[in-house]
């Protein structure tokens, strides 16, 4: 089924749409005013793991690397049948950053997330893969064609590229094989991009791929052969990883690519209760007559945008006053489509000639779903958070006007030069199931100067802290009510509060809360909203973004968002936030059409920049009240919310503020306490030591010839013992000094959020 293209339409606008602003604009702004040296709080980051992956029903010994990892306890996963115990030395000690990890034989292949516990808590997540393949690790640079990794056809190799290298595997295969090489890389966290080339076993190229990190290779003769693999633009670290899996293709059969990470708009697919599969396929795309699929509604469908500048048409029946909804599934499978959708009403009438004369009118057409709230507007400009809920995928409704033939029409708009047979698509048109889905991610602050939060924080929550979860509703098939949030299953010592997605708007919060005496705890909390559709409760589970990597210069590199498995939230146990901001009451009544003071306490636990830092109000139908200023030199203040000016209705209402606040940071002080004692401790044994090598060395002076043996013996074991405390004084001043740098106070900017207030309004007096 083949036709022209048209041109790109407008956004479709959905009621709501971009109708929230980002409440952060105002804090971002303001907070690049001060001259900060870094901004948020330090967080533990799980960055490498090695191997990236294991095999089913094995064993596999894992090095992790990261930030902010001390005391690292448990790696865990999302998954409780992925388990990891640290491993041990030869001195029964654990072997720092170093586990053990235990893969079920009944655990799916897949990916899942990988994090470590840690003195702050729980850490950003890393994809930890699991396959049925026999696995191999890269132990010593492979940079030449002598170098080159050994491995088997039905195996995956785990490598890390240096700077300016090319990895080399080698493998044996023989005459007529038809051979799948696939690398993983942005899909399990990697920053490579992948270039693979095919090589005889001198390293000359047979095959190469730019673009996709895939081949396939129809092996010529029996012999040696060599994969070769380097980024792009010959990049390499500790993050340019992968893993590459080298397998057989029988005949009629198809290999499938290793699993990888979902965008964030995938957030949003798919709707509730839809089938795995759809119902019908599309025919041919080579059909040469062109003619349209004629289907019945309500319509599932799967096809495919193949071959270059395909369209495909499916002709349906409809009577007047019937209205279908429409949503198409492409961009949210991981392809890179931008479906676009066209219907029209089929007229057919007899000319002069005796000819039949097809007569097309357009009733709609249907392109892409621009994001609920604003996104940053280049990827890693401070005007956005830079997590895109929208998706080039159609959404949008039919009205039928009229009885008669109608026809839809798909197509890839940028599809003419695409030749992807992989380029899937699932049409589905239904009747009006009006419902939602939800994503959510930790807010960050981001400054002018590119310097800002890195983006892969973690909900690890210290004592007396709140963090906040922006939260974005796809609203689907005209539902438009209110949504209430929730964060349930939660450590010890904290709680959650959900500020609703007001009816209409498509954006709310979840504050999240730690007690100051929050002992350390870990666990996976269960994120939902709940809503009333057509007069029934419902519950949706929502998901959880994130972004890969830390950027601590926002101007040096694009992040990667995706969506993360579970909810993982902890606390500290240790750390303590360095402000607290509360509510003197956690319940406040008042009536409507009122000015209500909200009295507020502060506690303070590090010094600041400056007498103030300025907060504004967030909350459903709170946006409007004026900022104001927190003190930074007093324990208490006061938030002045006119009632009458915001025309809230009666009723339970819930309030916070949320600011941005410079503390001069001291990291970990305890180290120096800790270093201060082992120097003191190091200077006495050698002060006693010392003393002791000078009353042996003059007892053994004066010795008898009976005696002597044994004074020289205690004055040489006395001189080792001084010996001993001279070189170990150096080695605890050198420590103390490293913890005194560590701990030297530094200016960062941090997010500071009250924890929420419950408002009772309760109706005016009648006069």
């Amino acid at each position: 089924m083949r036709a022209g293209s048209r041109p790109k339409p407008a956004n479709f606008a959905r009621r709501a749409a971009c109708a929230a602003s980002y409440a952060l604009a105002a804090l971002a702004l303001d907070a690049a005013s001060v001259s900060a040296q870094s901004v948020g709080l330090p967080a533990p980051r799980l960055l490498t793991t090695m191997p990236m992956g294991g095999k089913a029903g094995t064993e596999v010994e894992v090095r992790i690397t990261g930030e902010h990892l001390e005391e690292a306890g448990e790696l865990s996963f999302s998954d409780p049948r992925l388990t990891a115990t640290a491993k041990t030395g030869m001195d029964g000690k654990p072997v720092p950053n170093v586990f053990v990890v235990k893969i079920a034989a009944d655990c799916p292949p897949g990916i899942y997330e990988a994090r470590v516990m840690t003195r702050l808590g729980i850490s950003s997540t890393r994809i930890f893969s699991v396959g049925t393949l026999d696995e191999v690790v890269e132990t010593k640079p492979n940079a030449t064609v002598a170098d080159a990794l050994e491995m088997k056809i039905g195996s995956v190799a785990n490598g890390v590229i240096a700077d300016r290298s090319v990895d080399h595997l080698k493998f044996q295969a023989k005459k007529g094989q038809k051979l799948v090489i696939d690398c993983a890389a942005k899909g399990i966290d990697s920053k490579l991009t992948p270039t693979l080339i095919l090589a005889d076993e001198k390293g000359r190229d047979l095959v190469v791929d730019r673009s996709a990190g895939f081949l396939a290779f129809d092996v010529p003769a029996d012999g040696t052969y060599l994969v070769k693999i380097h980024d792009l633009t010959f990049k390499g670290g500790v993050a340019i990883f992968y893993r590459l899996a080298l397998q057989e293709s029988k005949p009629g059969e198809t290999v499938a690519r290793q699993p990888g990470t979902a965008a964030v708009n995938a957030f949003s697919w798919p709707p509730q209760g839809l089938a795995a599969k759809s119902v019908l396929a599309e025919a041919d795309p080579e059909d040469p007559a062109g003619k349209p699929q004629k289907v019945t509604l309500p319509l599932d469908v799967s096809g495919r945008f193949f071959p270059a500048a395909d369209v495909d048409e499916y002709e349906f029946e409809a009577k007047k006053g019937e209205v279908w909804w429409v949503e198409v599934a492409s961009d949210r499978l991981g392809r890179p489509t931008d479906a676009s959708v066209l219907v029209q009403k089929v007229t057919k009438a007899k000319g002069g000639d005796g000819k039949e004369i097809e007569t097309r009118t357009d009733v709609v057409e249907l392109a892409d779903v621009p994001s609920p709230v604003k996104v940053s507007s280049n990827g890693y400009a401070y005007d956005g958070p830079v997590y895109d809920a929208g998706t080039a995928d159609p959404m949008g409704k039919i009205e039928i006007k009229e009885d008669g033939t109608y026809r839809l029409r798909i197509t890839d708009l940028f599809g003419g030069t695409r030749r992807d047979p992989d380029n899937v698509y699932r049409l589905i048109v239904r009747k009006a199931s009006p419902d939602f889905a939800l994503v959510g991610w930790a807010i960050h602050m981001e400054l002018r100067n590119g310097d800002r939060n890195a983006l892969s924080k973690p909900l690890a929550l210290r004592g007396g802290s709140t963090m906040a979860l922006e939260v974005v509703a796809f609203r689907r098939d005209g539902f438009d009510g209110p949504i209430e949030l929730a964060l349930e299953g939660l450590p010890e010592g904290v709680t959650a509060t959900g500020l609703k997605i007001a009816a209409g708007q498509s954006r709310g919060m979840v504050l999240v809360t730690a007690k100051e005496d929050a002992p350390r705890g870990f666990a996976r909390a269960k994120f939902v909203g709940r809503a009333e559709i057509a007069g029934e409760k419902v519950e949706r589970a929502g998901r959880l973004a994130s972004v890969s990597w830390p950027i601590p210069d926002s101007w040096g590199e694009i992040p990667n968002p995706r969506l993360v498995a579970d909810v993982p939230v902890s606390v500290s146990g240790f750390d303590k936030s360095t402000i607290t901001v509360a509510p003197v009451t956690q319940k406040i009544e008042a009536k409507a059409g009122e000015k209500l003071t909200v009295p507020l306490k502060i506690t303070r636990r590090s010094e600041f920049s400056g007498a103030s830092f300025p907060v504004k109000a967030i909350g459903a139908g709170f946006e409007r009240v004026p900022g104001f200023e927190i003190p930074l030199n007093a324990d208490k203040a006061e938030a002045v919310v006119d009632l009458k000016a915001l025309n809230l209705p009666p009723g339970d209402h819930l309030l916070s503020f949320i600011g941005g606040a410079v503390a001069k940071y001291r990291h970990r002080p305890d180290l120096v306490t800790a270093a201060e004692a082992e120097v003191k401790k190091a200077k006495d044994e050698l002060a006693a030591a010392s003393a002791e090598a000078k009353t042996t060395a003059e007892a053994a002076k004066v010795a008898s010839l009976e005696t002597m043996s044994q004074a020289n013996m205690a004055a040489a074991a006395a001189v080792q013992r001084e010996n001993r405390a001279k070189e170990a004084l150096p080695k605890a001043e050198a420590a103390l000094k490293q913890a005194t740098d560590a701990a030297q106070p530094r200016d960062i900017a941090d997010i500071v959020v009250v924890e929420p207030i419950a408002i009772h309004i309760q109706p005016a007096e009648k006069k």
